[in-house]
């Protein structure tokens, strides 16, 4: 049954009521000595009644904006089940087909939004990694099972003021906070020692800086690493110590026989033999004493400009650079080695001399210097392991050119990485910071 128009009810009960009180009032007029009081009775009697019966007609759509404003209320709290019926069309009948299909809208992205919350907080909580995030009050909002597990023995830790926390946490931790930003810090004896990387990001959150905190623990994974690296040391210094010891053998007993034969002519190419090997055994050993005995910096401030000369007189390159006034506070010595080095790489490359380039360059956070050749580049399984100790697909080479100048970078606050350039060559990248 279709429900008649709001607008022809309201019409029709006004047009009865002025028939029936245009009537009555005639009727009463003829009656009554003064006319006006026929106009007056019908008024008083008829107004009540039109107002009552237009309230009447008017009651459903009342409700229905009472539900409206209501269900608005619920949308505001978070509820989004309200869903209404009204049997008429019209523009009426539009609103609340509208609000409905709001209303589905509204419960489906609510329902997509938990699900996205439940996955990610259960991704949170069973991650290996231990998870803070800390508010500007220090105050700690989060933290997943990890974190409990291992700065809370168990324990819930939101709530908790993180620096009361740090108080009674390891030293080697407390230091490692202490310092700022990221690095690795290790906690226990030689025997039961658990290595753990550090790693702090700030961002704003609800308008506010937030700290989000990672723990992660290395031990396993760096004692599988170190018996690897361990493993290729001893394989690459036995190669090297028997390709220089057979050889210093064998001539030397060659030697040997030739002064119990008197052939002493043969003598001296036989000893400048064992002098070359034995001297690239020294250098190689160097090399590797130098790698691991690698001392702290000790930063002092120079002009780039005269870092640049010292440069350019132990080996060529082109120069570009827009801050070469500019100071830096590095360990001259040995930021001066790792260039040379990676300079050097870059002549025996197969460039040009002159397309070997270095760029220096004023960043955000420091510096960057790049290193430039046109040579024949690094091919994918070579850039993922140029900067591992002892890796190198050089013949002679010792592999720690690149790791060497890794940890200077590093022992510096920077980081070093490796590219091919478009066109052929390689580009090799440090960033120091101020």
């Amino acid at each position: 049954m279709r429900r008649v128009p709001l607008s022809l009810v309201f019409g029709a009960i006004a047009l009865a009521y002025l028939a029936v009180g245009a009537a009555a009032t005639l009727w009463l007029s003829q009656h009554l000595a003064r006319p006006w009081w026929a106009l007056a009775i019908v008024l008083a009697v008829l107004a009540p009644l039109l107002i009552y019966h237009v309230q009447r007609a008017f009651a459903p759509m009342h409700s229905l904006f009472r539900a409206l404003t209501g269900s608005v209320a619920s949308y505001r709290d978070g509820d989004y089940s309200i869903s209404f019926h009204w049997p008429g069309k019209g523009d009426l009948g539009e609103l609340v087909a509208s609000h409905n299909r709001l209303g589905d809208t509204l419960r489906e992205q609510r329902l997509s939004l938990v699900q996205r919350e439940l996955l990610l907080d259960t991704m949170v909580q069973n991650t290996p990694v231990a998870m803070l995030l800390i508010d500007p009050s220090r105050r700690i909002v989060h933290g997943n099972l990890a974190a409990r597990k291992m700065l809370g023995e168990g324990k819930r830790l939101e709530g908790q003021d993180f620096d009361e926390l740090m108080r009674s946490a390891p030293a080697p931790m407390q230091d490692a906070f202490e310092r700022g930003g990221d690095g690795m810090f290790s906690i226990g004896d030689v025997e039961d020692e658990g290595i753990y990387h550090l790693s702090r990001r700030v961002f704003r959150l609800n308008g506010r800086a937030h700290e989000l905190v990672l723990l992660r623990e290395l031990t396993s994974e760096l004692r599988r690493q170190e018996v690897q690296t361990w493993k290729k040391v001893i394989r690459v210094i036995s190669h090297e110590l028997n390709n220089s010891l057979a050889p210093i053998a064998s001539l030397a007993h060659s030697g040997a026989e030739l002064v119990r034969r008197g052939q002493y002519e043969k003598l001296p190419t036989a000893l400048n033999t064992i002098e070359d090997r034995a001297r690239h055994l020294e250098g190689f050993i160097r090399d590797y004493a130098r790698f691991a005995k690698l001392p702290a910096p000790r930063l002092e401030p120079i002009e780039w400009s005269r870092f640049v000369e010292q440069l350019r007189s132990q080996v060529h390159f082109a120069f570009e650079g827009e801050h070469s006034e500019a100071i830096a506070r590095v360990d001259v010595a040995q930021l001066e080695q790792c260039l040379i080095n990676l300079l050097k790489n870059a002549h025996e490359s197969g460039s040009a001399a002159d397309e070997v380039r270095l760029q220096l360059r004023r960043i955000q956070e420091g510096w960057r210097i790049d290193i430039l050749d046109r040579g024949t580049g690094m091919n994918e399984a070579v850039l993922a392991n140029a900067l591992l100790p002892f890796y190198s697909t050089k013949r002679n080479g010792t592999g720690l050119g690149l790791a060497l100048a890794r940890e200077i970078a590093e022992a510096h606050g920077g980081r070093i990485a490796l590219l091919n350039r478009e066109g052929g060559g390689l580009c090799v990248s440090m960033v120091l910071p101020d």
